[in-house]
């Protein structure tokens, strides 16, 4: 095979059995896979210097077709009522086909680090077919220097041939599309499909069976830092303002998506963001917008228009369109990538059925139950086949990812929580005055100035009242927010109808919570809905 580019020849991809391909090319930089991507006809170039590539029929994640494989070292340690087994043999099978399916091709490797913490973090090599995908990778984790290339050693390694086709009956799977993680020998196949997310995700899901034997928390969540030091945490499913929100001026961002949370405090994962674009505008996300106007950017399934201007209300494609950005594209972002402990929690959640008040405050034990409940809405175009909002449940608001119990992760986080005195936080950036249909969104204006208040300080020397159908504590009037809003029931114009959606989304979090009973506490179980017998 022809090399090209920085690496360590002592760990060539001949180490991971690729010896037929035409050309390999190691860690190319930007500019070199801008050449690639274009020249192969994969990508186009926007007005402002972006890469615009499309991702065809996988406009999401396909998690009906992600398998983790089942051997006798991990067995007993994943959660396998939301994991889907494979067979190690299978896996050999769809591992010797892809390895063959790389022979004739042109490769290209990228070799990055997911962890900002060193003592913590995983070796990473991604190998792709597609150039624009080796540019996405190398955006979203952390790029080591350049001198450190030739001694860069594999901890993990990622394998995306979005041309290969897999074999349901022979490699064990669902369809032709496969995502299959092997967390013994830390190798991830992915094949039939081009969105780039779910090489990211694959990294996501290592370290979240890797870290918590470690005693260190892995957290679906973005995180920024105040200027005295005061770090926040967010946590949320793609589409409930995660990257949005941490993406304030006034703080230094650490991150928009993964992060974990050792003895030294909270540290990224990644080296980049990956953030929605639909309907983004400069006034309400300045930041944010100005990366999708810089060369190295990568905008996925974004339409352009004559003038080759990305057109982000164009959702044509999919609501799911996406830039992906290194972290320094941010003005006030880390450079380190880590902070102290967190002096806050957030849990977001976009409550489709308007009945979550848009602040509200948590004890230990409400914060372990909103936690393991993970409430949301579905956003159209995150999944494959889910074309608008519907109310789900994802466990540690990450559940795709999480390859342990959930109680493995709540105790780990009700435990840090304690440790170090955290104020934790449910925020609903979903819908007002009714349902999904009927209300409007959140104003993110309000959600901004209710953040505010809580990670300076001041909203905990609010008036609180106790919300009759959750328990937890709603401010009852706070600075440049309209008390009304505090108040859901009162936004709605027909009382009897926001009594019977908070009824039903009472016994929604009953039923889904049932399968953590044997789990957690009597405390933790006691911070369920109350709405139900109230009623009764």
């Amino acid at each position: 095979m022809k090399a090209h580019g920085v690496f360590n020849t002592a760990q060539g991809l001949e180490k991971n059995g690729i010896a037929g391909a035409s050309a390999v090319y190691y860690n190319l930089s930007e500019p070199q896979l801008y050449e690639y991507a274009l020249s192969r006809g994969e990508a186009e170039l926007a007005a402002g210097g972006a890469l615009v590539a499309r991702t065809g029929e996988h406009t999401g994640r396909s998690a009906k077709d992600k398998f983790v494989v089942r051997d006798g070292l991990v067995d007993d340690h994943v959660w396998w009522d939301n994991n889907k087994p494979m067979a190690p043999d299978a896996f050999e099978r769809l591992y010797t086909d892809m390895l063959a399916a790389t022979n004739g091709k042109e490769l290209f490797v990228q070799d990055l680090t997911g962890g900002a913490d060193a003592e913590h973090a995983i070796n990473v090599r991604v190998v792709t077919e597609k150039a624009w995908h080796s540019l996405f990778i190398r955006n979203l984790l952390i790029r080591p220097d350049r001198a450190a290339l030739k001694n860069f050693a594999p901890q993990m390694t990622i394998i995306d041939l979005p041309s290969f086709k897999a074999d349901p009956v022979k490699h064990g799977c669902r369809t032709e599309t496969v995502i299959a993680v092997d967390l013994t020998r830390m190798i991830v196949l992915i094949g039939g499909t081009s969105y780039a997310g779910e090489m990211k995700k694959s990294v996501f899901t290592a370290l979240n069976y890797l870290l918590p034997g470690r005693g260190v928390m892995p957290m679906h969540c973005s995180a920024n830092v105040g200027p005295n030091g005061d770090a926040a945490v967010f946590f949320g499913l793609s589409g409930t303002g995660k990257t949005t929100l941490s993406a304030d001026p006034e703080r230094t961002l650490i991150g928009d998506d993964e992060h974990g949370w050792g003895p030294d405090g909270i540290f990224n994962f990644e080296g980049g963001c990956y953030a929605k674009t639909i309907r983004l505008s400069a006034e309400a996300e300045p930041e944010i917008h100005a990366t999708t106007q810089r060369f190295g950017t990568v905008l996925e399934n974004v339409i352009l228009d004559a003038d080759r201007k990305p057109d982000f209300d164009n959702g044509s494609l999919t609501e799911n369109t996406r830039c992906a950005y290194p972290l320094h594209f941010i003005p006030n972002a880390s450079d380190t990538g880590n902070a102290g402990h967190p002096a806050n929690i957030i849990m977001l959640t976009a409550d489709a059925f308007g009945v979550m008040p848009p602040i509200a405050k948590l004890t230990p034990a409400q914060a372990m139950y909103h936690f393991l409940s993970g409430y949301t809405a579905k956003v159209a175009g995150t999944e494959k086949g889910v074309t608008e909002p519907e109310a789900t449940f994802s466990t540690c608001f990450g559940a795709p990812f999480m390859p342990r119990h959930p109680s493995e992760y709540g105790n780990l986080l009700r435990e840090l929580i304690a440790e170090h005195g955290v104020d934790c936080w449910l925020v609903n950036t979903g819908w007002t005055g009714g349902a999904y249909g009927v209300g409007q969104r959140m104003p993110i204006k309000a959600t901004r100035a209710l953040l505010r208040a809580a990670l300076d300080g001041s909203l905990n020397a609010a008036e609180f009242r106790t919300d009759p159908n959750f328990g937890f504590a709603v401010p009852v009037a706070v600075a440049g927010v309209h008390s009304t809003i505090l108040d859901p029931r009162s936004t709605w114009a027909d009382k009897a109808a926001y009594d019977a959606q908070a009824t039903r989304l009472s016994s929604m979090f009953r039923d889904n919570f049932d399968k953590f009973e044997g789990h957690v506490d009597l405390e933790v179980m006691d911070a369920a809905p109350v709405f139900l017998e109230a009623a009764e």
